[in-house]
């Protein structure tokens, strides 16, 4: 990782930067270093990556912090390495290998059993994963020789590719629900060949609507002066364009900054929602008539609620 510069004083900023976080450093890591090199008061990000991965780890500045839960929550795509014929107790390259078997699989079994892995099924979360456990994270325990039955959690896969077979190497892409441990995907694929695998490398190119190609290095924004740096943000809602847009009323917005919900009925529900091509969001992006983002908001029964409000100075 490249080194840092002198620490910036530091100011309020608001937007998102979609970081290409390298294979080494942690997350956090990479977020401190994001943090530094534009100077800002506060920082977080929208959705872990570990230490072996690259790829996008949304940055997310000032009032976007309050939008993070979207990026967790979106689906994820991942181009992952998977090794065929060893597996480790990890699931990944970084563990020690605990079994190697020969590698007799032809391309069209592959993708047989890489078809199976489509749709919905419950995946246990790996030992050796930041998952907490009484308050510590698994890896602790599994450092520990200690085992800890987590209930598995349902998952989906959307969609997965072969993107090339040179055996006992295989890289596909998968595009999945929250909480999907590739890791254990590796390992699921490896026992339905009969050879065992783990990951062997990962990098996810995308998070919701962002993408690989939007995302920036620490290296090409430190070799940046600080004004390049910032043409570099996206908006503060860009973890949330995707969900249906509803245009408030300078009265209606006045309700919502209160805390109030409005009317919301049905017909201007349904008008929303065919303008956005969608049936039942869970959430709306609220903007004023001047289309300043506002916020975020949920319809329950005809009314519409604020779910989580950026500051005032913001839109003004």
């Amino acid at each position: 990782m490249t080194a840092l510069p002198a620490r910036l004083p530091r100011r309020a900023l608001n937007g998102v930067l979609v970081l290409d976080k390298p294979v080494g450093p942690s997350s956090t890591q990479a977020l401190s270093a994001a943090k530094r090199l534009f100077g800002a008061l506060k920082a977080g990000h929208g959705g872990t990556l570990d230490p072996m991965a690259s790829g996008i780890l949304p940055v997310l500045f000032g009032e976007a912090t309050k939008f993070a839960q979207q990026g967790l929550d979106a689906d994820k795509t991942y181009v992952a390495t998977v090794a065929l014929g060893q597996e480790t107790d990890t699931g990944d390259a970084e563990g020690q290998v605990v079994s190697r078997q020969a590698v007799c699989v032809t391309r069209a079994e592959l993708e047989q059993v890489l078809v199976a892995q489509l749709g919905s099924q419950d995946q246990k979360p790996p030992m050796y994963s930041a998952l907490k456990h009484q308050g510590r994270p698994l890896y602790e325990y599994a450092r520990a020789g200690q085992t800890v039955d987590k209930p598995a959690r349902q998952i989906h896969i959307h969609q997965i590719d072969l993107l090339s077979f040179d055996s006992p190497i295989a890289v596909i892409r998968v595009r999945c629900s929250k909480g999907t441990y590739i890791r254990v995907l590796a390992q699921t694929i490896g026992h339905q060949l009969g050879c065992g695998a783990h990951l062997a490398a990962l990098r996810r190119t995308g998070v919701g609507s962002l993408q690989i190609e939007q995302a920036i290095s620490l290296e090409a924004l430190d070799a940046m002066v600080l004004q390049d740096r910032e043409a570099c943000l996206l908006p503060v809602d860009a973890l949330a364009e995707h969900w249906p847009t509803v245009v408030l009323s300078p009265a209606e917005a006045q309700e919502l900054s209160f805390g109030r919900s409005i009317d919301f009925e049905a017909e201007r529900l349904s008008q929303v929602l065919a303008s956005a091509g969608c049936h039942s969001p869970d959430k709306f992006r609220l903007y004023d008539t001047e289309q300043h983002f506002l916020g975020t908001g949920q319809v329950i029964d005809h009314r519409l609620w604020p779910a989580r409000l950026v500051a005032q100075l913001l839109f003004h």
